[in-house]
């Protein structure tokens, strides 16, 4: 009987170490974002509509890696506290786009540095090179793993 391997121990495998990181990195942009009374998913959206004006719920949900339900709690938060603004009658189809209003982008502003500052504090130690090198590498992980499903 062939015996198959085996991860080995999870301190040399990519995708644990990479979970620690991913979870690393949500905890500082918590702690980051609260003084803002956001949440992650919450700037995440901000951020979406400041590049990208006009989407809509479902594209903000996937963008924000959350469901179109979990999307709606998230949409209507900001909405109440007048960061975002949402169109009474969908243009086309039913899709309803959103928009940052000038409290929402000034908000923004503010997140975004927060979270700035905590991507620079991660990448502390690596060159603009080896911070391409990692998107890259990344990318190409995302990429391998796209492709088999």
């Amino acid at each position: 009987m062939e015996q198959q391997e085996t991860l080995g121990p999870v301190e040399n495998a990519v995708g644990y170490v990479l979970k620690q990181a991913a979870v690393a990195l949500r905890n500082a942009m918590d702690l980051a974002l609260r003084p803002l009374h956001l949440t992650v998913p919450q700037y995440a959206c901000l951020e979406l509509l400041g590049q990208r004006p006009g989407l809509s719920n479902a594209e903000l949900a996937r963008g924000v890696f959350v469901t179109r339900q979990s999307m709606n709690v998230v949409l209507r938060g900001l909405d109440e506290r007048g960061l975002v603004t949402r169109a009474a009658v969908a243009p086309h189809g039913r899709e309803l786009p959103t928009e940052l209003t000038t409290a929402g982008r000034e908000h923004l502003d503010a997140a975004s540095a927060a979270v700035l500052a905590v991507q620079t504090t991660m990448c502390a130690g690596l060159t603009p090179a080896r911070q391409q090198a990692l998107l890259e590498t990344l990318a190409v992980c995302i990429r391998n793993l796209n492709d088999g499903s």
